[in-house]
């Protein structure tokens, strides 16, 4: 037979677990299509930003072994342009150190593609940036699999989905700008984010056919 105070006890302990439980699942539930759509659609102006060149720079920034490397908290953002375009942080679950989407996260990535195909987003493009928390494998290893994520999902997009692939760019930052610097292993630093990158080119008005050139006239025949 259990004392009081230790069913008292047992009691707020069982308490105090299922309201972290609860936390947990509010805190994992998935973004709704307008809270992604709240976050994108104040885009003002593009950011300079070379893509193919970015990507460069991270894999040689990352296999560099510089001696007096300032370390993670320290180090200089690669590309803080970046943080000037409407951003999501999207909290996508993926197997460790691979780039396959679990189950859990495809409601979010079916959430973004909702907001995606909004009205008053469908005239942008958008960057969708892998990030990988400081851990103990090498930073090029990081941004190689940050690289390969930010692809996975815009593979999902663009067969699942149907977004078309000229509106999503894919880029890899790994652990060269940290979400959380004064944190560098925080799980926080595993985001993905979506930004809003620039408009879509207007398309050129497709020009009417020429009218053919009216037939000339022949010559009266003289009686």
């Amino acid at each position: 037979m259990r004392a009081p105070g230790m069913a008292i006890t047992l009691g707020l302990t069982l308490g105090l677990v299922l309201l972290a439980g609860t936390a947990r699942a509010q805190t994992a539930a998935p973004p709704t299509r307008d809270d992604i759509v709240g976050k994108l659609n104040h885009f003002e102006e593009a950011a300079e930003v070379d893509l193919p060149a970015l990507k460069t720079q991270v894999m040689e920034r990352a296999k560099t072994r510089i001696k007096n490397d300032p370390g993670p908290v320290n180090r200089p953002l690669i590309a803080p342009d970046l943080a000037k375009l409407p951003t999501f942080n999207a909290q996508i679950q993926f197997d460790a150190d691979t780039p396959i989407i679990q189950p859990a996260s495809y409601q979010t990535v079916g959430r973004i593609a909702d907001a995606l195909v909004h009205s008053s987003l469908l005239p942008y493009t958008f960057l969708i940036v892998g990030h990988v928390e400081s851990n103990t494998k090498t930073r090029e290893a990081n941004a190689i699999l940050s690289q390969r994520r930010a692809d996975a999902i815009r593979d999902v997009l663009v067969n699942t989905f149907k977004i078309s692939t000229k509106r999503l760019h894919p880029i890899g930052l790994g652990e060269e700008q940290l979400l959380d610097r004064a944190r560098p292993t925080s799980a926080a630093n595993g985001q993905l984010q979506i930004q809003t990158y620039a408009k879509l080119p207007e398309e050129a008005p497709a020009h009417p056919a020429a009218a053919p050139a009216p037939a000339a006239k022949k010559p009266a025949k003289k009686r």
